[in-house]
């Protein structure tokens, strides 16, 4: 299967686990118009890819991104400084919104688990990225910011929905009214990120070893947990139970199910094919 022409992102398929990298090293990993665009393809591929079970999402350079790039980015927006703020213009900044908010949705709508390695710098848009991620894993020297009420605009891309499920609203609250910057130690304490390793290459064996221990399982079983996580987000318990149960009716039985109770009895290692 081929990938789509990208520009930010470098992509790197290792089947079961697909490499990701945010790929603008000397800008620091800026989110310029490239990088908005880019994301929905290259996750779409990766959803509709059968070989790739797992994603890991990561960054070429000394950081994971400081942010939107607010200069390259001003002539993909000319609408915020139009003079004459009327109702058309106002329609079409709605719609724009709506495209750079599906950068990060893409990320949270692929089946497949998506695993942010995260270090140095990890700021506003890049911030909003991996809160999109399953899951999240630093080194020690990364940072945290949830910097956009300090240049003056609301966080709309998603994180202002996301990481109060990820930290609590409270946290979620002083991160979002302070701008303040936390380090890997209190990202840790918060539940922002899983783990916190020495550095960038243990944080990458880290990764690579929990996405090998994701793959490892079956692989329809793994994106109905995340399709049944992702849709109980907002609903009650009855409603995600009812859910859950019409997913699981619809994936058993399957030949990973009969492979598991083979190799069970023949005391093996389970080899699923996702089916």
């Amino acid at each position: 299967m081929s990938m789509p022409d990208t520009s930010f992102y470098t992509v790197a398929k290792k089947p079961p686990i697909a490499w990701v990298h945010l790929n603008r090293p000397d800008k620091k990993n800026a989110m310029n118009p490239p990088a908005w665009r880019e994301a929905p393809p290259l996750f779409e591929d990766l959803d509709q890819d059968p070989d790739i079970r797992v994603v890991i999402l990561a960054a070429h350079g000394s950081c994971f991104s400081v942010g939107i790039d607010l200069v390259e980015m001003a002539g993909e927006l000319p609408e915020i400084m139009e003079k004459e703020q009327m109702g058309g213009v106002k329609w079409r900044l709605l719609k724009k919104i709506g495209a750079l908010q599906d950068t990060m949705s893409c990320i949270e709508r692929c089946r497949k688990p998506v695993i942010a390695a995260i270090h140095g710098y990890c700021i506003g848009a890049g911030l909003d990225m991996v809160t999109a991620c399953d899951i999240r894993l630093c080194s020690r020297d990364a940072v945290f910011s949830l910097k956009e009420a300090a240049v003056g605009f609301v966080a709309d891309v998603g994180v202002l929905q996301r990481i109060p499920l990820i930290v609590g609203q409270g946290i979620a609250r002083e991160l979002a009214y302070t701008a303040k910057t936390i380090d890997a130690a209190r990202a840790r304490e918060i539940l922002l990120v899983n783990e916190v390793f020495d550095d960038q290459a243990t944080l990458m064996a880290g990764a690579q070893a929990m996405a090998e221990a994701i793959a490892a399982n079956a692989p329809l079983a793994v994106e109905a947990t995340k399709n049944v996580l992702n849709y109980g987000v907002g609903k009650s318990i009855d409603d995600g139970l009812r859910y859950v149960a019409s997913m699981s009716t619809n994936i058993v039985p399957s030949k990973d199910l009969m492979e598991a109770f083979t190799a069970f009895m023949e005391k093996r290692p389970p080899q699923f094919i996702g089916e």
